[in-house]
């Protein structure tokens, strides 16, 4: 690999793919008709979006998860009417690849008859087993199904962006603190046995600014409040534009109240019990797609074994429930043959691709081969204290929020960024024919560095960028 990192001057490369999307709409009047695929567009059943292998439409159920007959309905329908290829996203939302714009129709048709509902509101995401899991500190979907009353009881409607999300999350094994959101609420619990939620703005759980503690009532109103602010500033305005400051004074806040017994939170891959007589088991497609056909196949399998519901949830897993104890091995060898990743520890849960070049017309490369060539050279990385995200362009569809180790695509090769997200500034470039040698070489990086009772995480932050970048030079 020596020698193949790219000259500085191609950081103009990449950063300039950022707006790439928008300069081309206004360049060419034909662009600005075409679905959009620009990162902050949000594909529905009524707006696909176009992409590398036809229409893309994303689908959030409004129920809390499908029956398998709906989820079978599904598969079916993708089949028929695109290219078969199911995905389940960072957030949990479905996505339906290759449609095109005489197929559409049929899709939809398929979905309503199956029952299936899109929320196409106001995006209010809450752990995908709140209400079922007794560890939880508060019910967030319950909290959610108020919040969304008030919202909707508003008149005039507000104005809102297009992917602006909003974050209920009382806590719990499998919780939404790596989701970034434009508005948090999170349940915790106070000295004095209060349960409360904090209010904060425009991040994750461990970045977004807290603005105030509340009691449910003036949780919601609180959320209100902030959603009329935004409007007031305009249709594209985001947490990050609100004022901070301003909302502290209104909402008087001490930090102290947010404090929080810590739960660690369980993988989303894996048996997890929710008490004596219940779990729930979570999967991973692999690497986040499944075939139509794989999933109908499993299914089959699921339905047998007496599963009575499926949820997604975040970090692309598809939990069931209403599996007996007793049968969840056997579940456990069907859902492996179909495609999906089934063990905690699997390295292959910890590398990240985006849909990657020929699914999606951003892309630069192919991300899924580029992440299984990670698995075969680089295990190293992927000892499950960090994730690897490998997007195919700039925008960073696949993981939003930073990440120990990014490798981007660029139209001349690739850009390695530590602990960033895609568009942060990477600490070297590399050539397309040593994406591998690089993958391999950043994995022995860890190996020979690592200290005893070190993660891989640790090592990496504890070497520097600049190390790093050192080390890939003399690779």
């Amino acid at each position: 690999m020596k020698g193949s990192l790219m000259v500085a001057a191609d950081a103009e490369t990449v950063k300039g793919q950022a707006c790439l999307s928008n300069e081309t709409a206004d360049r060419d009047p034909l662009a600005s008709s075409l679905p959009s695929m620009v990162r902050g567009a949000c594909p529905s059943l009524s707006a696909p979006m176009q992409t590398g292998d036809g229409l893309l439409v994303r689908l959030r159920p409004s129920t809390p998860g499908l029956t398998i007959a709906q989820f079978h309905a599904l598969a079916e329908a993708a089949q028929k009417h695109g290219n078969g290829l199911i995905e389940i996203t960072a957030r949990g939302n479905l996505q339906l690849r290759g449609m095109t714009s005489e197929s559409i129709a049929g899709l939809a048709a398929d979905i309503d008859r199956a029952g299936i509902v899109p929320e196409n509101d106001v995006a209010i995401e809450v752990p995908p087993l709140s209400g079922l899991d007794p560890s939880e500190i508060a019910d967030a979907r319950l909290l959610a199904e108020r919040l969304r009353s008030a919202i909707d009881s508003l008149d005039p409607k507000p104005r809102l962006a297009a992917k602006l999300a909003i974050i209920v999350d009382g806590g719990g094994q499998l919780v939404l603190d790596e989701l970034s959101a434009d508005i948090r609420l999170k349940a915790v619990k106070v000295s004095d046995g209060r349960q409360l939620w904090t209010l904060a703005i425009a991040g994750t759980e461990a970045t977004a600014t807290p603005i105030a503690a509340l009691p449910d009532a003036q949780a919601i109103a609180g959320v209100i409040t902030l959603l009329k602010t935004l409007a007031a500033i305009g249709p594209r305005a985001r947490g990050r534009d609100l004022d901070a400051a301003s909302l502290q004074a209104q909402f008087p806040f001490s930090p102290d109240l947010a404090r929080n017994e810590t739960i660690q939170p369980a993988p989303p891959v894996g048996v997890i019990p929710l008490d004596d007589e219940r779990s729930v088991l979570g999967l991973r497609p692999a690497f986040g797609q499944i075939s139509a056909q794989h999933l109908i196949c499993f299914l089959d399998a699921a339905e047998v074994a007496g599963a009575r519901e499926i949820r997604t949830g975040s970090e692309h897993s598809l939990l069931l429930l209403g599996l007996p104890l007793e049968r969840i091995e056997s579940i456990l060898a069907a859902a492996a043959d179909c495609g999906f990743q089934t063990r905690p520890g699997d390295p292959a849960n910890y590398a990240i691709p985006c849909a990657g070049a020929g699914a999606c017309a951003s892309a630069y490369y192919a991300t899924r081969e580029a992440a299984a060539d990670l698995v075969e050279v680089g295990a190293d990385l992927l000892d499950g204290s960090l994730k690897v995200h490998l997007s195919g362009c700039i925008k960073g569809c696949a993981h939003p929020s930073p990440a120990m180790l990014t490798i981007v695509g660029a139209a001349t090769g690739y850009a390695i960024v530590v602990n960033g997200s895609s568009s942060s500034e990477p600490v070297a470039y590399i050539h397309k024919e040593d994406l591998k040698s690089t993958l391999a070489a950043l994995g022995q990086l860890v190996r020979n560095n690592k200290a005893a009772g070190e993660s891989a995480q640790q090592c990496l932050k504890r070497l520097s960028r600049d190390a790093i970048a050192t080390a890939l030079r003399q690779g």
